[in-house]
């Protein structure tokens, strides 16, 4: 991946490139699976139709919710042989076919990718959804995922309840990402009944966190700062009023900018090692986290500042890491790229 095109640190006509080689990719994969009989043992390609490149299912998932919004919404700084590529991959994967294989897999698994790849199917339905409405060719990308989504939101509504506390975790596991997610992703698609479900949930086990453990970030391989998705998942969901304080009690030392650990940018001391390498990761997700809060927070609040020069820095350090070539890097890390990118206040939202 190219790190950078001049205008805003990220080049998204080679974002589009990566992912499409990467989504066509079959191997090496990572195949997640309970075994209960021989046929449970098949290629990737034939127990994951849709979702069986990228190494793992997860990034599949989140590499197809990157093609999407590149060429629903930045098509512009694509070039035509890019979006006839992207064009070809989902039409060839986002079939009903192949998501009707998918459901079936998530149906009889029920635990299969909790929480974070369901989180992530479920922004991909949002996406293709949000595509449908001015963008003809994703109508049927659109139809073909909500079924799909639909099992992930049945299940999100059956765990929850009974989810009990948080997994507070800096990769794969994290409750809080995971909610973030799904409660972007539920208004497109109109389900307030999840939107709801995730609220409760987070009025209970979140909003009365005080004092959080910061200065103990990161693990070594996270790719997510347990206590910013945390405060990233609470801003969506109190009041705007009640974010301030809310803030203070959660991270007493922001305003003193402490703990420096949490606002330095890390640096990644092995990007070939697929674990080690995760904190390319934590830097871009830390960035987008960091911009929310800064965006949420009243105008004269003298804690913005360091926010937004916090996540300026690990912006920058993540964007860099984007000039890496292995596919230990590539696989997945364009999403998180976006992500940064669409938080950053300085982005040109059309291009």
């Amino acid at each position: 991946m190219s790190g950078a095109d001049g205008t805003d640190g990220v080049d998204l006509a080679a974002l589009a490139r990566t992912a499409v080689g990467n989504a066509t990719r079959e191997h090496p994969y990572a195949l997640i699976a309970v075994v209960e009989r021989d046929e449970d043992l098949r290629l990737p390609r034939e127990r994951h139709p849709a979702f069986h490149g990228c190494y793992d299912w997860h990034s599949a998932v989140h590499t197809h919710w990157l093609l999407v919004r590149l060429l629903h919404e930045h098509a512009d700084r694509l070039g035509a042989a890019d979006v006839a590529a992207v064009t070809a991959v989902l039409d060839t994967h986002l079939t009903a076919e192949n998501l009707a294989v998918e459901a079936a897999v998530l149906r009889r698994e029920p635990a299969f990718e909790r929480p974070y790849g369901w989180a992530w199917l479920v922004m991909l339905a949002a996406a293709c959804e949000t595509a449908a409405v001015d963008l003809p060719a994703a109508r049927p990308w659109s139809e073909a995922v909500r079924p799909a989504a639909d099992v992930v939101v049945d299940l999100v509504l059956d765990w929850l309840p009974r989810a009990g506390r948080p997994v507070r975790d800096g990769t794969h596991a994290s409750t809080a990402f995971a909610l973030g997610l799904l409660l972007d992703a539920a208004g497109p698609l109109g389900r307030d009944d999840l939107a709801d479900a995730v609220r409760a949930y987070v009025g209970e086990r979140f909003v009365p966190d005080e004092d959080a453990p910061l200065r103990w970030e990161p693990s070594g391989h996270d790719f997510l700062s347990p206590g910013l998705v945390e405060a990233d998942l609470v801003r969506r969901v109190l009041p705007a009023a009640e974010l301030p304080a809310w803030l203070a009690r959660f991270w007493p030392g922001l305003g003193a900018g402490e703990p420096r650990t949490l606002l330095e940018p890390v640096v990644v001391p092995d990007r070939t090692d697929g674990q080690v390498g995760h904190l390319d990761g934590l830097n871009l997700s830390r960035a987008a986290a960091l911009d929310h809060l800064a965006a949420a927070l009243p105008g004269d609040d003298d804690r913005i500042e360091v926010l937004r020069d916090a996540a300026a820095r690990h912006r920058e350090e993540g964007f860099a890491a984007l000039a890496e070539t292995g596919f230990m890097s590539t696989h997945w890390l364009g999403s998180f790229a976006l992500l940064a990118r669409d938080a950053d206040p300085g982005a040109d939202p059309a291009g």
